[in-house]
């Protein structure tokens, strides 16, 4: 058994041999002679990294936060994570890349320190002015479809008959029962139910004026006996006017605008012009005409304080009642101009619905046979 040679070791203990082939470099081992002839070989230490010195001011990252994901590498974005790795910190191409902080408004640029991109404002003006227009459509729409829905009730109600009287509004025991039907959202026309409405609210307030003029009337009386002539005038108007108006211009003004009654129209203007110069008369007071006006009140103011003031305060209701009736005869007069009414359909309207009465046909064919009659027996 032949001897295997063995090239010398040209290092002693504690120093470095070139280990590898072809004379290159490869590694730098430390050689050490062990026990019984054996080579044991081991590298040396690697040197540490060397820190880069952070700049006076800037705050030097903690190694236990960055590389163990702490708090640092928490708070960091993918791209923080790729510039540890060697990687670009920001992908701008990216359309996937999360981006910390808010997002901008479609309006401005993403950039920082840009102002709001061009042509955004006109943009934003055009988009206001399209959705208000939409807006006042929509209403205009809402409007027309409760209008439809209020004549289609009343279509329904007129045809089933089923419509129950419900003014004056009296309780349930009482035994005399409402006389008139109305409903002002229903029946009324949208354009005029406003101008109804304040009519009502007129009448109410001559009926409440009239009340006041009544204990106005009392207490002149317990003041001045010989007043009794207007103490009880004032309770016959109190008792013939409030019934008397509602039916004689109040109603034929509600079926006016219910129906665009021409006929009803005309009715109403002579009624209530009339009902005006009332108004007028009960706003000035003449004594012993059972009005507690403005005269009234001069005379009351020398003989008692406390019923001058209760007929003042009765002056100014009649006073502004007054105003307020002549201000709507004007707005409805200019109304029913528009309407395209005329005094030759009010004709029209009132013979056809004089023709069309059962009572006065029965009537008129009555009167007629008679007639014949008697002609046939005369000699």
């Amino acid at each position: 058994m032949g001897t295997r040679s063995q090239q010398p070791l040209r290092c002693g203990r504690g120093r470095a041999a070139e280990i590898g082939g072809g004379g290159k470099k490869r590694a730098r081992r430390h050689v050490t002679p062990g026990p019984r002839g054996r080579v044991t070989c081991s590298l040396p230490p690697r040197p540490a990294p060397r820190r880069r010195r952070a700049p006076c001011g800037e705050a030097r990252p903690e190694p236990h936060e960055t590389s163990r994901g702490g708090p640092g590498a928490a708070g960091a974005g993918p791209g923080a994570a790729m510039a540890q790795r060697g990687g670009p910190a920001v992908l701008p191409d990216n359309p996937f890349q999360v981006r910390d902080g808010p997002v901008p408004p479609p309006g401005l640029a993403s950039g920082p320190g840009t102002g709001p991109a061009p042509g955004a404002s006109p943009r934003r003006a055009s988009a206001a002015a399209a959705t208000a227009e939409l807006l006042k459509r929509q209403e205009e729409l809402n409007r027309k479809a409760e209008e439809l829905d209020r004549r289609e009730r009343e279509l329904q109600n007129a045809a089933l008959g089923t419509r129950l009287n419900n003014w004056p509004p009296l309780p349930s025991f009482c035994p005399v029962k409402p006389c008139f039907y109305q409903d002002i959202p229903v029946e009324i026309p949208a354009d005029f139910q406003k101008t109804v409405s304040t009519m009502y609210y007129l009448w109410m307030a001559s009926t409440i004026a009239l009340f006041l003029n009544f204990l106005s009337s009392l207490a002149w009386f317990c003041v001045d006996p010989s007043s009794g002539s207007g103490f009880g005038l004032s309770i016959l108007w109190a008792l013939l006017y409030t019934p008397c108006s509602f039916v004689c211009w109040y109603r034929p003004m509600y079926k006016a605008f219910r129906s665009d009654s021409s006929f009803n129209f005309f009715v109403f203007f002579f009624v209530f012009f009339a009902q005006n110069v009332m108004y007028v008369l009960q706003a000035i007071g003449i004594p012993n005409w059972g009005f507690s006006g403005w005269i009234l009140s001069l005379i009351a103011l020398r003989k008692n304080t406390a019923v001058a003031v209760m007929m003042i305060l009765v002056s100014l209701f009649f006073t502004a009642v007054a105003v307020l009736g002549i201000i709507m005869l004007k707005k409805i007069h200019s109304l029913y101009r528009r309407t395209g009414a005329s005094f030759q359909k009010a004709q029209e309207e009132f013979a056809a619905g004089v023709f069309s009465n059962q009572a006065v046909r029965t009537a008129a064919a009555n009167a007629a046979a008679g007639a014949a009659t008697n002609a046939f027996r005369a000699p």
